[in-house]
Order: structure tokens, then sequence, then C-alpha cells
């Protein structure tokens, strides 16, 4: 059974700007990894017994490599769960969601 990775923008950091398909995938994830700029509002959104996975970067100072992060969105995807990658603003600018989506 494979899974299915989204990547979500959360928006410029107000919660009522994430998009109607976004929210929706994050309601439904079993896997959300997030990073340091996401409105910690959009978590709550998240479904029971979701698996929340912290990912925030600071300049100098990366709690998780990104290798690392793309390894765990395949490796969710291929235990069978939806996972969501769900990043400040727009996952395309100035972010990795090209690597990402590569991946």
């Amino acid at each position: 059974m494979v899974g299915k990775v989204y990547l979500v923008g959360a928006g410029p950091g107000d919660p009522d700007l994430i998009t109607v398909k976004g929210l929706r995938c994050l309601q439904q994830a079993d896997v959300i990894l997030y990073d340091r700029l996401v409105n910690p509002e959009l978590l709550q959104q998240a479904k029971s017994g979701a698996q929340l996975v912290y990912c925030g970067k600071l300049p100098q100072y990366h709690t998780m490599k990104q290798e690392t992060i793309n390894h765990f969105l395949v490796k969710y995807a291929k235990k069978g769960y939806q996972v969501v990658r769900l990043k400040g603003g727009d996952p395309f600018v100035f972010g990795r969601g090209g690597e990402e989506a590569e991946e």
C-alpha cells in the first residue's frame, strides 16, 4: 500500500489564509512534517492521533537536514500514510518544494 505526500503552504502566518484544499489535507493527514514558520494554530486542525514532526530550520541551525526530511516523506508514504509537508508561505517560493516533490 502506497500513501501520498502533499506539499501544503500554510500562508503568511494568519491561519485563516490557508487554502481550503490545504486545510482538508491537514485534517486528513496521518503524519505532518512542519517548519518553524507555520502558525501553531494550524496544527490544532490535525486529526486525533496524527504524528506531528517538527523539522524547522534557523540560519546556522537545522533541526533536521533536508535529506532527512526527504527521507521521512518517502518513508511514511511507503508505509501507506497520508503525509503533509506543511511549510510557511508557499512551499515553492524560497522553499524546497521542488526538491521535496522530486524525492
